[in-house]
């Protein structure tokens, strides 16, 4: 870890330190609400953010990321470097080492059996872990004692902290989640809802897409946290409903993601309830193109893989028309304000590893119509073209927002001024980013032609989430339609490319070659069109103390540390 990282981490402590904890649950109930509402608390089946970031209260990594990007232990005693010996000298293995005395909620001990689990929980053949890129070249976890583990990789690990560091990658209790390895993850529903954690809190009830309910756990292992007696995790509605809650109103301690346009947020505050917060890290709001034909006539597998590819979308100047009709300036205008800015780029940060494209910063209309018009699709007399008797008409799905909402009538506009025909589908969000392997309205099954969302990454490195775009990553349906190549990109020049990285240790070198992975998922093959690099926006009341906004990891990375403010 670098001197300064370590230095601005020690300085954040300092600085957003609570006053004291007098006794831990003296302060009573904090509520919370995330309008995207949980529907597991297990971050090994899930890709949704609402999903990892409530579980994140609950169980918790061997190290997290403060506010500063900087590496922090939590479980561990401390974080593993060439410099102290924890990381080998060839690169080959990682040994960390857990902290003295850890308790589960349930008052057993914390062992290195159940780190090595959590490894092998995710690595299991038949599981579609969704968390299985930050695993990437681990070639086994060995028990060296009762408190520590060497992560052993197939290859020099530069970056050896995808295992165990973050939000989505936990250390989860080996005696309850021991019967629910590979096909029987998704069925375990009591561990799934409940899991027994280290976490500041516990489950006492958990409603899917509604509501959760949790108690401070007696056996957390830092004295007098957390102060909250309980917590109420209310989930639904829409971000309007989340900010009104805590802004004008009251009735909630803390909203997420506050997806509102600008001008409402102020009006909001305006009642003195409470304060918007916002950062920015990697968040990147895009438009995936669906590289598989997704007609509902063909089976789960085919529509799974591209063993039938899309009709057009494989057509790279129909991908590029579409996103040369977009107007990014217009769209931060209207979405989001001071908290967005226009990018061509799916990494916009951190400075090292952003190439700071500019290819698609300007609407091109004409442009765009040139484009379709040399590659021989011709409009009819209802304005869409059509090639070969193909018509350029999309489903083009997202979450119901009203940014959202309002983003899919703008692109549906320009898109016909191009002579794309546009159909709009808008999901609830908790089925949307859900993980149902039943549902056929998951974002992971893209059952539509294009889809619009956001996500990002932990920490600030981002070798893991370019992994997911690697050959055979795909949801799919023997992985319980887990998986992270939404739009089922293939290239093996990319998964060549990739492997590179993951072998380069100059830091000037890996920004070079995530640079180019970059640019071949956007403006080289524009499968990803980027919109906005988004700030999170998020509320919390006038009387919540100790809150800190981390955009490299959780937000709630920090929770035993929220009190009231008397």
């Amino acid at each position: 870890m670098k001197l300064k990282s370590l230095l601005l981490s020690i300085a954040g402590c300092i600085a957003f330190a609570p006053a004291s904890f007098a006794e831990r649950g003296s302060d009573g109930n904090v509520s919370i609400i995330y309008w995207q509402a949980p529907s597991i608390l297990n971050p090994y089946l899930t890709g949704g953010t609402k999903d990892l970031e409530s579980s994140s209260m609950v169980i918790e990594p061997l190290g997290r990321y403060d506010n500063t990007g900087a590496l922090v232990p939590y479980l561990a005693k401390e974080i593993p470097t060439v410099g102290n010996g924890g990381v080998s000298a060839d690169l080959m293995s990682i040994t960390w080492t857990l902290k003295d005395g850890l308790l589960w909620s349930d008052g057993t001990a914390v062992t290195s059996e159940d780190v090595k689990f959590s490894a092998d929980y995710c690595l299991h053949p038949d599981m579609g872990c969704a968390s299985l890129s930050y695993f990437a070249g681990v070639t086994s976890v060995d028990i060296v004692d009762a408190l520590t583990v060497k992560v052993n990789f197939d290859s020099p690990k530069p970056n050896p902290y995808g295992p165990y560091m973050g939000y989505t990658t936990p250390i989860i209790q080996k005696a309850q989640f021991e019967n629910c390895m590979g096909a029987a993850a998704p069925n375990c529903t009591e561990a799934n809802f409940g899991p027994i954690g280290t976490g500041p809190f516990v489950v006492t009830e958990f409603k899917p897409n509604d509501v959760i309910q949790m108690v401070a756990n007696e056996n957390y292992r830092e004295a007098g946290k957390p102060a909250f007696a309980t917590v109420t995790f209310k989930g639904g509605g829409d971000a309007t409903g989340a900010g009104r809650s805590v802004l004008e109103t009251g009735e909630f301690d803390y909203a997420w993601n506050l997806q509102l346009a600008p001008e409402v947020i102020a009006n909001m505050e305006k009642a003195g309830k409470g304060v918007a917060i916002a950062g920015f890290g990697p968040l990147v709001e895009r438009i995936e193109m669906n590289l598989t034909d997704p007609s509902p006539s063909l089976d789960a597998d085919t529509r799974a893989t591209r063993k039938a590819p899309h009709p057009f979308l494989t057509d790279i100047n129909v991908r590029k028309a579409m996103s040369m009709a977009i107007d990014r300036t217009l769209l931060v205008e209207i979405g989001y304000g001071k908290a967005g800015k226009v990018t061509c780029d799916l990494v916009p940060a951190p400075d090292l590893y952003a190439a700071n494209n500019d290819y698609c910063v300007k609407q091109d209309i004409a442009g765009a119509n040139a484009l379709l018009d040399g590659a021989g699709w011709t409009k009819g007399a209802d304005g869409v073209r059509t090639k070969d008797g193909m018509r350029l008409s999309v489903l083009y799905q997202t979450s119901t927002n009203a940014v959202r909402q309002d983003f899919q009538a703008l692109i549906k506009e320009w898109w016909s001024q191009i002579g794309v025909e546009t159909e709009l589908r808008n999901l609830s969000a908790s089925v949307f980013f859900g993980g149902d392997p039943g549902s056929p309205d998951t974002f992971q099954k893209f059952y539509s032609d294009v889809e619009m969302y956001a996500n990002t990454f932990s920490g600030t490195d981002p070798q893991s989430y370019l992994a997911q775009y690697l050959c055979g990553t795909e949801p799919r349906p023997e992985s319980q339609w887990q998986g992270e190549n939404i739009n089922r990109f293939c290239e093996p020049e990319y998964d060549a490319l990739h492997a590179e990285l993951t072998k380069t240790g100059d830091l000037e070198k890996r920004g070079e070659i995530a640079i180019r992975l970059n640019n071949m998922l956007t403006k080289d093959s524009y499968t990803i069109v980027p919109l906005v690099h988004r700030g999170r926006v998020s509320a919390h009341a006038n009387s919540l103390g100790g809150v800190v906004l981390n955009t490299w990891d959780s937000e709630l990375w920090n929770v035993a540390d929220w009190h009231r403010i008397k």
